[in-house]
């Protein structure tokens, strides 16, 4: 019982923590986060009590009012701090694989699939939507890319069907912010026990980082990326 409790106080102050510094990091990029969540309690809880008041239940309004405007105020904070998130991740290397790593249960991420030497980048996700290839880059050299991967999972896992999407804010891309969303949208065909056949043959084929020799000591100095479209 006494661990239950010191694991209680233990974890409450690591939350505290999170959110506090969660705050900090919104509000170099949204400075009037706080006043907005603020103002935003301020509103539900007081239009909550004038309801109270005018039926006659000021009590019972205000308690409700305190709880649905505390729900409003992390609702807001959460939807900005995302916002702010994914604003300082745009245009950087790997904000793409960043947000598939966190898309939720169901799904097996595997960054950087493919690569060339100009660092455009494709990842891989496979869910019960399929196979879902994103590429990080330049949309015309991604094109290459993109079907190089496809056509080398198609001899090992012809049977799944293949998504591939550019995330970026031009026509026909797919915004950071969105990309997540995109995913959860796709209709999943896959059963279960099928996901994990067409995970362990993508496995079996291997990828980017396992493909690529490691030399052994410290990596030499002018060391460049081999030419061509893709690293093997």
């Amino acid at each position: 019982m006494a661990r239950k409790e010191n694991a209680d106080t233990s974890a409450n102050p690591g939350r505290l923590k999170q959110i506090a510094l969660t705050y900090k990091m919104t509000r170099r990029v949204d400075s009037k986060v706080g006043l907005v969540v603020a103002g935003v309690g301020i509103v539900v809880f007081g239009v909550l009590l004038a309801i109270g008041f005018l039926i006659g239940h000021p009590v019972y309004l205000g308690i409700l009012g305190f709880l649905l405007a505390f729900l409003a105020m992390a609702i807001i904070f959460g939807r900005r701090a995302e916002k702010a998130a994914f604003g300082q991740m745009e245009g950087q290397p790997g904000a793409a694989a960043a947000v598939l790593e966190n898309i939720g249960r169901g799904w097996s991420v595997t960054p950087a699939v493919a690569m060339n030497r100009n660092q455009d980048v494709v990842h891989r996700a496979v869910g019960k939507a399929g196979i879902v290839l994103v590429g990080e880059g330049n949309p015309n050299r991604l094109r290459g890319l993109l079907a190089a991967e496809k056509k080398r999972m198609a001899r090992v896992v012809s049977d799944a069907p293949v998504h591939d999407f550019v995330v970026g804010d031009g026509e026909g891309q797919v915004p950071l912010k969105k990309l997540r969303t995109t995913l959860m949208k796709l209709p999943r065909v896959l059963p279960g026990s099928q996901v994990t056949v067409v995970n362990d043959r993508l496995r079996a084929l291997g990828d980017l980082m396992s493909n690529m020799p490691v030399p052994k000591g410290p990596m030499p100095k002018g060391m460049r990326m081999p030419k061509g479209g893709r690293m093997r």
